[in-house]
């Protein structure tokens, strides 16, 4: 993959993590995209949204080079191996960690191996703080090169990686890489009222090469047999990279503003905690079997809600409070041209009924793993559910976040979901039992409207809301809402109608009728349909379909929002939880279908 005007393919990136914030590094060496201290804070390196202002940290050999990536096995360790016409060289990158926890500084770690010949490497650490608009200061202090700027202070160190030369704006080096030689490049952050560390190369050695057993460790334990465990791994390490670690919060996505279709202008901040996106990562997680990362995310959701209880937000900030900041930084020109690019994202204040479904659905599911609720938890699920025996009449923006608020059917299966799971929770005794009566009666109410006023005889479909013809994918969820209880025969019709009415080809899936034309093909959408697919007893379609799906990933296994049906271009923020979270899901929907049809057959053989 080649820039174009100075930008890289989204698919050229891999992302490398701490639990505090992540990067991403293009498979030409250069990492285009950091938000420092925190995955919340404004870029230090941010090329991938203003190629000129925005700073990267490059590192690659000085001629032209063939590459080839992977994560070190079970890891979000990077190694890359580039090959020259004079020799080959590998590079082992990291955010380090401290014993599988955070250090008190932000330390990116590049180890260079010479593996044969010899192979002229260059590099710059070019920082732009702010979102670009601070250009750094640099000095020297105890041997070490010091670039300041926006209350940050970055260490850069080589050792054995050539001299650091400064000029005024960027501290640069190059080294020959021979067979046999190891090189070492640094570049740790602190903020301006944290003392500076200066940490020996040996210290850096010792961290990378343990950060690597950390990530395995973390993985160790899981549960999954199935036949994608490779594809399945990745998407667990990718949704870790997810993980916010002081707090416990999920974002979506590490990234801000890469656009839905290039040169348009829907481009939105991803680095928050949506409800949603939490809820689906915490079932995968159950299903993986990490129950530490599970009560840690579940708990700091629950935390999140407490700030606004009876409301429930779409989403909220990593450090778990209401979401109100959005400013268009208009000085960037966005990635390959499509701005806005927006620090923070104002759909925080929209009604979307879908977040009360998401949280009963997986409190239930935490439930069923063998944990219990506090009371005070009870209670605010209790003051949640019965503000949306109110709510779910109300138009609200839908799963999509759209300005036009409707009756979307989507909201409605969803709040039919949290009062279905609210009188499972409350017969459990983990619920207050006072008003589980309403609950049910709310239940049926949610249930006649859909079945009275969103089913189309025209489309033989559920509609995307009432009197529309329109098609909206997000209704692939009812199947495991549990929907076709309800109505079995309409809900296994509005799959294949779906599928055929939002085809993108090659497995693909749009999100909606009306958007299809605007955006590319949304990735989560088709292991929704997957997913749907396994629940209805539709096995070998599912896996027919998810086979497809994964053949999208990156070199590395990662996955955007969306996908260009047209060149199967990556769009949106990147690496997309959705997208990954979707994935196991679907695989573990296929996995468990497998499993009950082989038990119904051994049952009938035994009879």
């Amino acid at each position: 993959m080649k820039r174009k005007g100075g930008y890289l393919p989204i698919a050229g990136y891999a992302a490398i993590g701490d639990g505090r914030t992540t990067a991403l590094v293009g498979n030409d060496g250069s990492i285009d995209f950091l938000s420092l201290p925190s995955i919340h804070c404004p870029t230090t390196f941010g090329a991938l949204l203003d190629a000129k202002k925005g700073g990267s940290f490059v590192l690659r050999p000085s001629e032209r080079f063939e590459v080839d990536r992977r994560y070190l096995d079970r890891t979000n360790v990077l190694e890359t191996t580039y090959t020259t016409r004079s020799g080959v060289v590998r590079v082992t990158e990291a955010l380090s960690l401290q014993n599988g926890g955070l250090l008190p500084w932000v330390e990116i770690a590049r180890r260079i191996e010479g593996l044969s010949g010899e192979v002229a490497m260059e590099w710059r650490v070019e920082p732009r703080f702010d979102w670009g608009r601070v250009e750094p200061t640099i000095t020297r202090r105890r041997g070490a090169t010091i670039a300041h700027g926006n209350d940050l202070d970055l260490g850069i160190h080589s050792f054995d990686a050539g001299d650091a030369l400064v000029d005024d704006s960027s501290v640069a080096g190059s080294f020959t890489a021979r067979a046999g030689s190891t090189e070492l490049l640094a570049v740790c952050c602190s903020t301006e009222r944290q003392p500076i560390a200066i940490p020996t190369r040996d210290d850096v050695e010792r961290r990378l090469d343990a950060t690597t057993e950390s990530w395995r460790r973390w993985l160790g334990g899981w549960r999954y047999d199935g036949p994608w465990a490779d594809h399945v791994a990745r998407s667990a390490l990718a949704l870790k990279l997810l993980v916010y670690a002081p707090r416990g919060s999920i974002v979506a996505a590490p990234t801000t503003s890469l656009p839905e279709r290039i040169g348009g202008d829907r481009n939105y901040d991803y680095r928050y905690m949506w409800v949603r996106d939490t809820s689906f990562t915490l079932e995968a997680l159950m299903r993986l079997g990490l129950p530490e990362q599970v009560q840690e995310s579940f708990s700091c959701l629950l935390r999140s809600v407490r700030s606004t209880v009876p409301e429930i937000h779409p989403f909220y900030s990593v450090e778990g409070e209401a979401a109100h900041r959005s400013d268009m930084l208009e000085h960037l020109e966005g990635y390959r041209g499509s701005g806005p690019v927006q620090h923070g994202n104002a759909a925080s204040r929209q009604l979307q009924l879908g977040s009360w479904g998401d949280l009963l659905e997986t409190t239930d599911l935490y439930v069923e793993s063998g944990n219990a609720l506090d009371d005070d938890t009870g209670e605010l699920l209790t003051d949640c559910v019965d503000r949306l025996a109110v709510a779910w009449r109300d138009e609200d923006s839908g799963i999509w976040e759209l300005h036009d608020h409707r009756h979307y059917t989507c909201s409605k299966m969803a709040s039919w979901m949290a009062f279905d799971r609210a009188i499972k929770l409350s017969d459990a005794g983990e619920l207050p039992s006072v008003h589980v009566d309403r609950w049910r009666e709310e239940r049926e109410a949610v249930e006649r409207f859909v079945e009275e006023n969103a089913w189309s005889d025209e489309l033989q479909s559920y509609a995307e809301y009432p009197g529309t013809t329109n098609i909206d994918a997000a209704l692939l969820r009812g199947a495991r809402n549990g929907w076709p209880r309800v109505n079995a025969e309409r809900f296994d019709s509005t799959i294949d109608v779906t599928r055929e009415r939002l085809d993108a080809g090659g497995g693909l899936l749009y999100r909606t009728t009306r958007t299809m034309h605007e955006e590319g093909a949304f990735v989560a959408c088709s292991f929704w349909l997957a997913e749907a697919l396994a629940r209805c007893g539709r096995v070998d379609e599912a896996a027919t379909l998810f086979e497809q799906v994964i053949a999208y990933e990156n070199d590395v296994g990662l996955l955007a929002e969306e996908i260009d049906p047209g060149n199967g271009e990556f769009l949106g923020n990147f690496p997309q939880g959705l997208s990954h979270l979707a994935l196991i899901n679907a695989a573990g929907a296929i996995q468990d279908a497998r499993g009950a049809g082989a038990s119904a057959t051994a049952d009938a053989a035994a009879r």
